[in-house]
């Protein structure tokens, strides 16, 4: 028995009698945790009164609140402009750069024959690109953005730090135009997740160092007596990745098996310890505040964080069923990805009762819209991931587009959708402008998601269908390839929705950050008209 597999072997027994103790613990009400630990994120006397998605100019519906606090707030949102618009906008600007190299990537599967004339545009090097830069570039840079404006809100003081990380979003920036110009130039590492050469990674281990620095001071000056659970979730994401990046990238060190068991290691925990705490971090705030209601079970969304931080680690190990890999280590994988039920139904219970009885403001606001349904997305996802770690369900959709249209699942319709409502709620508040055109957010969500599902859908049912015929050892393997066809031009298809989408987003976020547009007064609402 290797290292490492007494390293996960030891976190698997470690992750569950950690969650028995925890969970008792909260039962003999030994934390001190209670229900009321939920209203920390309000204002005195705001439990009950909605957070308008806009500015609300000449409608002040927080006037029972009060009046300190509430300039606290609008002070702290004031003073993480800098950082936020940094990490923001760049985030959006690699959205739309990955988006059309993921569409020509895609193009590519029914058009082999497309743009092969010059290296630099074959599929073998377009795809990495398309992968890193909506991973790293719009997703990572995306979070830590609405992390750093959350931040100083749950912890009811200005950002301490900021210059901090404003110098990571600009060392970030220049590690994601270094790295895709390696794989431009061919020059890769070639695992999948990180395929940025690990001389340029480092730069990316230092900029999320200096994105982390603020949490630590503004920590240090924090006016709460208890730590909201967003505060739990954005604090661990930006503990966890510098980490989790610096040890998958270290030169010289991981080798065969133990590499592909680090690579899958790692890149599973990207979304799982990266991405899906900052997505729930900010679901459980935005859910709340824009609804005026206290989370609907505090415990239970403590236990949620920690069961993911526990049980999530080794979930990665199950995409290495059939490989050259210790049984009993793939099927610790299995385990931990559907001991994932309980920090998702965690998840699900809270939010589902959260919003319940609120479905049409759910529906109106921007907000809500966006990120009610990447909250629910998260639920379809995992548990999805963990019946397909399952060596029965494993052993259809491996190596098929299933796994991708799953992965975009993910990435896309949980943890992006939840972005994209946050930006819609905090631009306004550092930038002291409502948003200009309310048409195009709606123009906006509804590319997006008709495209997105269309995407997801066919590229799944293709998937499946390709699995089943490499299984059949009558059946020649062009006859995998050829059925995918139709389902992979639909995918562009949804693609190029979903492109048009961002570029609608990134227009319009663009007309707020440099003031262009005509000024717009009233609530944002999707489908109404507010007044000029």
């Amino acid at each position: 028995m290797g290292q490492t597999e007494i390293v996960m072997l030891a976190t698997f027994l470690t992750s569950v009698a950690a969650v028995m103790g925890f969970v008792w613990a909260q039962s003999q009400n030994l934390l001190g945790f209670g229900q009321k630990s939920s209203e920390i994120i309000f204002a005195s006397g705001e439990v009950g009164m909605p957070e308008a998605d806009s500015l609300g100019h000449g409608n002040d519906i927080h006037s029972e609140a009060t009046q300190a606090e509430l300039k606290a707030r609008i002070e702290a949102d004031l003073a993480s402009r800098e950082p936020v618009m940094w990490w923001i906008g760049s985030a959006t600007y690699w959205l739309v750069v990955g988006s059309f190299f993921g569409l020509v990537s895609s193009l590519k599967m029914h058009f082999p024959d497309w743009l092969v004339d010059w290296s630099v545009l074959t599929f073998g090097r377009i795809r990495p690109i398309h992968l890193n830069l909506v991973a790293y570039g719009w997703a990572s840079m995306a979070g830590v953005g609405v992390a750093l404006w959350m931040i100083p809100r749950l912890l009811k003081t200005k950002l301490r730090g900021s210059g901090y990380a404003t110098m990571g979003a600009i060392v970030w920036n220049v590690g994601m135009f270094a790295g895709m110009a390696a794989l431009l130039a061919g020059w890769t590492d070639g695992l999948e997740w990180l395929e940025f050469p690990w001389e340029i990674d480092g730069l990316f281990v230092l900029a999320g160092g200096l994105a982390g620095v603020p949490l630590l001071l503004t920590l240090k000056h924090r006016n709460v007596d208890h730590l909201f659970v967003s505060v739990w979730y954005c604090g661990a994401a930006l503990l966890w990745f510098p980490l989790l990046f610096l040890i998958a990238n270290i030169p010289a060190v991981h080798f065969g098996v133990e590499q592909a068991t680090m690579n899958w290691w790692f890149a599973h925990n990207v979304l799982g310890l990266w991405m899906t705490p900052l997505g729930l971090g900010a679901a459980y705030y935005l859910i709340s505040k824009v609804l005026g209601k206290p989370v609907y079970s505090y415990n239970l969304s403590l236990i949620g964080f920690w069961a993911l931080a526990l049980f999530y680690n080794n979930a990665g190990v199950h995409h290495l069923i059939g490989g050259p890999v210790p049984t009993w280590l793939v099927t610790i994988g299995i385990v931990h990805s559907m001991m994932m039920f309980v920090p998702v139904l965690s998840v699900f219970v809270n939010h589902f009762y959260t919003m319940k009885g609120n479905w049409r403001k759910v529906w109106a606001s921007p907000t809500l819209r966006f990120v009610g349904i990447g909250a629910m997305t998260y639920t379809l996802v995992s548990m999805q991931g963990s019946f397909e770690a399952l060596r029965s369900m494993s052993r259809v959709v491996h190596f098929t587009h299933y796994t991708v249209a799953h992965a975009h699942l993910g990435v896309y319709g949980f943890f992006s959708m939840i972005m994209f409502g946050a930006i819609y709620f905090l631009v306004p508040r550092i930038t002291g402008r409502d948003w200009r055109y309310p048409k195009l957010i709606s123009w906006h969500f509804w590319l997006i998601a008709s495209g997105f599902l269309i995407y997801f859908v066919f590229l799944t049912i293709g998937g499946v269908l390709q699995g089943l015929l490499m299984l059949d050892a009558t059946k020649p393997f062009m006859d995998s390839v050829n059925v995918t066809i139709p389902y992979l031009q639909l995918r562009s298809l949804g693609g190029a929705l979903m492109t048009l989408g961002h570029l609608v987003f990134a227009y319009h976020l663009g007309s707020m950050f440099f003031n262009v547009g005509p000024v717009r007064y009233g609530a944002t609402q999707l489908g109404t008209t507010a007044s000029a």
